[in-house]
């Protein structure tokens, strides 16, 4: 079978098997692409009343279980983001909810739900299943790079014929 044959069906059964995953990955990753723009898909970063932090650990939980968002102890808390520049300490709870607290006054001053980390693991397959991460959307980015290296020489294979005849046609002339 010649090497363009084989190179399109490679190309054109590649896509189908991997539409499905590579669409996922598209769309979750448009979503991503605005997360610092639209405050629905990730909360915008608060600002406190600057200075040096001055509350504690056991102060940032008090204020984040104050909040109302059922964060109730550490095991509900998935992360801290502590942003000095901003005076603010996300409290990230485990359930998405996201409580911002000021380092100077142990205030809330801002509570939102946080969807960009949903996306996140919607877009690299984590969401479904460990298996589905690494053994449907690992292998569909393997024949995404493949699509792409066979798509270049389809590209390029009538580039090549037309270049190639245009030298045989130019030394015939020179003879």
């Amino acid at each position: 079978m010649k090497a363009s044959i084989l190179n399109r069906k490679l190309h054109r059964w590649g896509a189908i098997l991997i539409a499905l995953p590579l669409l996922v990955v598209i769309c979750s990753g448009i979503l991503l692409q605005f997360k610092k723009q639209a405050a629905w898909i990730q909360p915008p970063t608060a600002r406190g009343a600057g200075g040096d932090p001055t509350i504690s650990f056991e102060q940032v939980l008090e204020a984040a279980r104050g909040a109302g968002k059922g964060i109730e102890s550490w095991e509900d808390v998935d992360r801290l983001d502590f942003r000095p520049d901003k005076g603010v300490v996300k409290v990230r709870g485990r359930n998405r909810w996201e409580v911002q607290v000021d380092t100077a006054t142990g205030a809330v001053v801002q509570t939102a739900y946080r969807r960009s980390d949903l996306i996140e693991t919607i877009h690299d397959g984590s969401w479904f299943s460990d298996g589905m991460k690494l053994y449907l959307f690992l292998p569909s980015a393997v024949v995404l790079l493949a699509l792409w290296f066979t798509g270049i020489y389809l590209w390029w294979l009538p580039h090549g014929v037309r270049r190639r005849k245009r030298r045989a046609a130019a030394s015939g002339e020179a003879q």
